[in-house]
């Protein structure tokens, strides 16, 4: 390491004080401020900047509205201005500042000069790390939040298909076996009418597991549950559905499969529910690192600026919420008489393996 004279030191001292985006202040052992950068002549009002360098050594109160100790999150109790002989190395603060309101900082308050008690008052504004954890608090909430759902709606649809469905079907076994007793012909079409009602029934709790969480998803992945659930809205709603996968039976992390099934889940849903049309294509494969999904249709499409679009609009914010959960990005094109596209585009570079639930089956 090359070494540098003291005037060059004391330069780039000056520079960094004077450049710093962080507030400094120096007060002499009284309490006055004796220089401030311009830094933290920014921050705060000039009643209170005058004040201090007159020395009142309560004018920071006037800005100051409590700092973080270990019993609360604001206080005023022990000052750290009014405690010289200690030495705060690192603590939280709350000043208001000028134009920005209250303002959260970490701050440092030092003696640098123990003959002459020269102290140093440095501080840091905390509010993009605040924003960047609020944001990452709320996407892992959210995730929290998501999983939760899904665990919940796999455990309601497991019930479903392995109690209620079994339980209708002994019922059904015995309603069957009425028919070759010896009974009326009034009573023998009340059963026949009954067996009808519960094959119905049974058909609808089958659907409802199914659509609560398809344990294909979970088995076999997503090219497999994509398959099953197209089939089933071609025999229920007539709609062709042209799907084609590139993905070698390929799996990925259960979140990412979970959001990719639900978003184009959605996607079909709403070409189905205001498309006005009979078919849709849909893509799903990997491409520069990503794994991308395509749902298109040639339907009535709709003005993406409109104040009033069809359905209540929470579908999209919905699927676009999910894709950020997963770092991916989600895009509609549409247009009046000529269709709506959705892509989805989802990053794989931090995919690695499958997850240990895949890697059990």
């Amino acid at each position: 390491m090359n070494r540098i004279s003291d005037f060059q030191l004391t330069e780039l001292l000056m520079k960094m004080y004077d450049n710093s985006a962080e507030a400094i202040f120096f007060f002499d052992s009284s309490g006055k401020v004796i220089s401030m950068n311009s830094a933290a002549r920014l921050i705060l009002d000039a009643e209170v900047l005058n004040r201090m360098t007159a020395g009142d050594t309560k004018a920071i109160c006037l800005s100051c509205k409590g700092y973080t100790n270990e019993q609360e999150l604001r206080t005023c109790t022990s000052c750290y201005m009014q405690n010289p002989q200690d030495d705060l190395s690192s603590f939280q603060v709350y000043l208001e500042t000028k134009g920005k309101g209250v303002i959260p900082y970490t701050a440092s308050y030092q003696t640098i000069d123990v003959e002459k008690g020269i102290r140093v008052f440095m501080l840091r504004d905390l509010t993009k790390q605040y924003k960047t954890q609020e944001s990452l608090n709320q996407k892992t909430m959210m995730k929290n939040v998501i999983k939760a759902q899904e665990d919940e709606r796999k455990r309601i649809s497991r019930e479903l298909h392995d109690g209620v469905a079994q339980e209708m079907l002994s019922a059904l076994v015995d309603l069957r076996v009425l028919k070759y007793m010896s009974i009326d012909g009034d009573v023998l079409k009340k059963v026949q009418q009954t067996e009808g009602s519960l094959m119905r029934l049974l058909d609808d709790i089958r659907h409802l597991s199914v659509e609560l969480r398809p344990a294909t998803l979970d088995d076999l992945g997503l090219e497999a549950a994509f398959r099953t659930h197209f089939k089933w809205i071609e025999k229920n709603y007539g709609l062709i559905v042209h799907f084609t996968a590139e993905l070698q039976a390929k799996r990925y992390r259960g979140e990412v499969e979970t959001v990719v099934y639900r978003i184009c889940q959605e996607a079909v849903f709403n070409a189905l529910k205001y498309a006005c049309t009979d078919d849709i294509t849909v893509r799903l494969f990997e491409e520069d690192g990503s794994l991308k999904l395509h749902v298109i249709d040639d339907g009535e499409g709709f003005e993406m600026n409109t104040t009033n679009p069809k359905g209540t609009g929470l579908g999209f914010y919905g699927m676009k919420e999910r894709a950020e959960l997963v770092e991916g990005k989600l895009s509609v094109l549409s247009e009046l008489e000529k269709g709506t596209v959705v892509f989805l585009e989802i990053p794989l570079e931090k995919e690695g393996e499958p997850d240990e639930n895949h890697n059990r089956r």
